[in-house]
């Protein structure tokens, strides 16, 4: 029974990578047809504006294919785990969100000690960019988002805490599924977000043996803790 269960999970994950992939080829091809017309010299400004409007579509719809495809892939334990510091992982994504940071006026503060874990790289990177980008997106002017790395009795720890709108403890669970963001943000409110962010995190943990634990802030916000083995 184990084994046909087994069987039917890689299936899934099979099927939706593989429609992923199908899936990214029409989108590109939509993507450079609609900027083609654009481009034309006898496109006026309805034209124009139409093709940004399509463009904004084509574009969060490619986000939802990678999103899907990294949730299907981030679903199986590494195949070549190998030692990795969160601290210079949370470095060098938090750099890559300086800029978004600073536009959503969201003040950033690290706090990276050494925190070593074994896993893949490329899908620890994934979760904690996950986390750093819910942390701006799902967060206020003026606010701020705290992220920390550290080793406690042999287990690596990262934490990231931000204010923002408050979320009441019954909405956690469902922050984790895909698709949903909370009471009264539903799955088409979102930018630049496809509702897939923490279901990855959750998954990614998953395979690397690690607990996600989300607590609501008093304040707002969320105080999101990591443990890995």
């Amino acid at each position: 029974m184990l084994a046909r269960l087994d069987r039917a999970f890689e299936g899934q994950r099979r099927f939706v990578a593989n429609a992923s992939h199908e899936l990214k080829t029409p989108l590109a091809i939509n993507r450079t047809l609609i900027e083609v017309a654009a481009a034309e010299p006898d496109a006026d400004h309805r034209v124009r504006g139409l093709a940004a409007n399509l463009l904004a579509v084509n574009e969060r719809h490619e986000r939802l294919i990678d999103g899907l495809l990294t949730l299907a892939e981030s679903d199986r334990a590494p195949a070549d785990p190998a030692p990795v510091d969160l601290a210079d992982i949370v470095a060098h994504v938090a750099a890559q969100f300086a800029a978004e940071a600073a536009e959503a006026e969201v003040a950033v503060t690290i706090s990276a000690a050494e925190a070593v874990v074994t896993g893949d790289a490329a899908l620890l990177e994934r979760l904690v960019a996950n986390l750093i980008a819910n942390g701006i997106r799902h967060n206020r002017p003026g606010g701020t988002l705290a992220i920390g790395t550290t080793a406690i009795e042999g287990r690596a720890r990262l934490t990231v805490a931000n204010t923002g709108p408050v979320v009441a403890a019954y909405e956690i669970d469902a922050l984790f599924q895909p698709f949903r963001r909370g009471e009264g943000r539903d799955r088409v409110e979102s930018v630049r977000g496809v509702g897939l962010g923490l279901s990855i995190v959750e998954s990614v943990a998953r395979v690397h043996d690690a607990d996600v634990e989300a607590v609501p802030n008093p304040g707002g916000g969320l105080w999101m803790t990591v443990d890995f083995p």
